[in-house]
C-alpha cells in the first residue's frame, strides 16, 4: 500500500494530527521514566529505603513495558486498534494514581509495573497504525516523524518534574503523569482512526473519520493464533536482525544515560544546569537525524539509509570509545563523536523498523509488539550491564562497541535481502 490518495491539503493537515497523537502516546512511556527520574533521591528518603532500591521503580516501568506490549500486539491484531489502546491508557491512569499514594517501596514497584504494561499500548499501537497507512518510504518518513514528536518531551520531562518534585514533592509527580494519561486517552477516544485493514474501507477513510468503524467480532481463536505467531515471527532471520537493530542503536543510548551522572558530572565537572543543558542538546541529536532521513528518504530509500546509519555508527562508536578507554579529560574528544552517533542513530531506528514490518501487514500488530519489546528489553539489560562492568566511562565503551559491531553483523547477514534492485 502506497501513500495515501487524497487531496494533498486534507493529506497534510490529517497527517499530520496523526502524528502528533500517535507521537504523543508513544511519548507516555519514556516521559513515565524522566519526568520522574529527579525525585528518586526524595522517593528513597521517604519511603525510608536507599537509592539503589528506589531503581526498581525505573525497572519496573520497562519490565512492565516489555510484557504489556507482548500481550497488546495481538490483541490490536484481533480486535482493532482502538479499543485496546483505550484500555491500555485507561489502566495507565488507574497505575498512576495508585502510584501516587503508595504507602511503601514494594507497592510503588507494582503500581509502576502496571503503569508501564499500559503505556506500553501507545509505541506498539503508533507503529501498527503507520504500517497499517503506509509502506515503503512513506512509511520510513512517518516513523521519522514519530521519532520527533517521542524526542521532544523527554527532552524536557526531567526539568519539569525536578521543578514539581522541588516544590510539592514527589507523589504530585505521579498524579500529573495520571493527568497525562487522561488526556492522552481523551484524545484516543476522539481523534485515532480504526486502521486495522478488514475494519474499514480504505486508508483515506482511516484518516478522514475519527470514530471508529463497526469493530467485527474475531473469529474463535484467531487471537490464540496470533500470540502463536510470535513463533514464525522469531523464526523469521530477515525480520529478526531488523527488529533487534532498533534495540542495539537503543543500546547505545542508554549506556550514555546510564553512565551520564558519571562521566559528565565527576569526570568534566557539568553540574546543575549546565548537566540539564547539555543532556538536551544531545537529545536534539536523535531528533535531527530523524529529521533528515525523513527529508532524504523518498530519494534514497530505506535499505540504503539503513546502511548509511549503521556505517556511521560504527565509524563514530568506535571514535567515541578511544577517549572513555583513554580517560581523555578533554570534553570535545567525547562531545563531537557522541553527538555525531545519537545522529546517525535516527537513521537506523525508522529504517530498521519500517523494513521489518513491511511484509507483516496481517500482523502488524504482533510484528510492531516484538520491535518495541527488544527495545525495552535491551534498555533494561543495558542499565544491568552498565553497572555489572562498573558504570563509568570505561563500560560505555564497552557497551557502545559490542553494539556498533553487532549492528554491523546483523545487518550483513540480511543485506542480501533487503538491498535495493538494480534497475538496468
Amino acid at each position: 500500500m502506497s501513500a495515501l490518495r487524497t487531496a494533498p491539503d486534507s493529506r497534510t493537515r490529517s497527517t499530520a494530527g496523526l502524528v502528533v497523537l500517535l507521537g504523543t502516546m508513544a511519548a507516555l512511556g519514556a516521559v513515565t521514566i524522566d519526568l520522574y527520574l529527579p525525585s528518586l533521591p526524595e522517593v528513597a528518603e521517604d519511603l525510608s529505603t536507599t537509592g539503589a532500591r528506589t531503581q526498581m521503580t525505573i525497572t519496573g516501568v520497562l519490565v512492565g513495558s516489555a510484557v504489556g506490549q507482548l500481550l497488546v500486539g495481538p490483541l490490536s491484531d484481533t480486535f482493532g486498534r482502538r479499543r485496546p489502546a483505550l484500555v491500555g491508557f485507561a489502566v495507565y491512569v488507574l497505575a498512576c494514581l495508585l502510584c501516587s499514594i503508595a504507602p511503601n517501596l514494594p507497592a510503588l514497584v507494582a503500581f509502576r509495573v502496571l503503569a508501564g504494561a499500559g503505556a506500553a499500548a501507545g509505541a506498539v499501537i503508533g507503529m501498527a497504525v503507520i504500517r497499517d497507512l503506509f509502506t515503503g518510504p512513506a512509511a520510513a518518513r512517518l516513523m521519522s516523524r514519530l521519532v520527533l514528536v517521542i524526542g521532544v518531551a523527554p527532552l524536557f520531562a526531567p526539568t519539569v518534574g525536578g521543578a514539581i518534585a522541588g516544590w510539592t514533592g514527589w507523589r504530585p509527580v505521579l498524579a500529573l503523569l495520571a493527568v497525562a494519561g487522561a488526556g492522552v486517552l481523551l484524545a484516543v477516544w476522539r481523534h485515532l482512526p480504526e486502521t486495522r485493514p478488514e475494519l474499514r474501507d480504505t486508508p483515506a477513510q482511516a484518516l478522514a473519520e475519527p470514530v471508529a468503524a463497526p469493530v467485527v467480532p474475531p473469529r474463535p481463536g484467531r487471537l490464540l493464533r496470533t500470540y502463536v505467531g510470535y513463533g514464525a515471527l522469531l523464526r523469521d532471520r530477515r525480520f529478526l536482525a531488523l527488529a533487534v537493530l532498533p534495540g542495539l542503536a537503543m543500546a547505545t543510548i542508554m549506556s550514555y544515560v546510564a553512565t551520564s551522572p558519571f562521566i559528565l558530572q565527576e569526570g568534566f565537572g557539568l553540574e546543575g544546569t549546565a548537566f540539564a543543558v547539555y543532556f538536551a542538546l544531545n537529545g536534539t541529536a536523535l531528533v535531527g537525524g530523524s529529521q533528515l532521513n525523513a527529508a532524504v528518504v523518498e530519494r534514497f530509500g530505506s535499505p540504503r539509509l539503513l546502511r548509511l546509519g549503521v556505517s556511521a555508527s560504527l565509524v563514530l562508536g568506535l571514535l567515541l570509545t578511544v577517549p572513555l578507554i583513554t580517560g581523555t579529560h578533554r570534553l570535545v574528544l567525547f562531545a563531537v563523536p557522541l553527538y555525531l552517533l545519537l545522529f546517525s542513530v535516527g537513521f537506523v531506528m525508522p529504517n530498521a523498523v519500517t523494513l521489518a514490518l513491511e511484509p507483516y501487514g496481517d500482523s502488524a500488530g504482533a510484528a510492531a509488539a516484538l520491535v518495541t519489546a527488544l527495545q525495552s528489553g535491551v534498555g533494561g539489560l543495558v542499565g544491568v550491564l552498565v553497572g555489572l562492568l562498573g558504570g563509568d566511562e570505561q563500560a560505555m565503551g564497552v557497551v557502545v562497541t559490542g553494539a556498533v559491531v553487532l549492528q554491523v553483523a546483523l545487518l550483513a547477514a540480511v543485506w542480501p535481502g533487503i538491498r535495493p534492485k538494480v534497475t538496468a
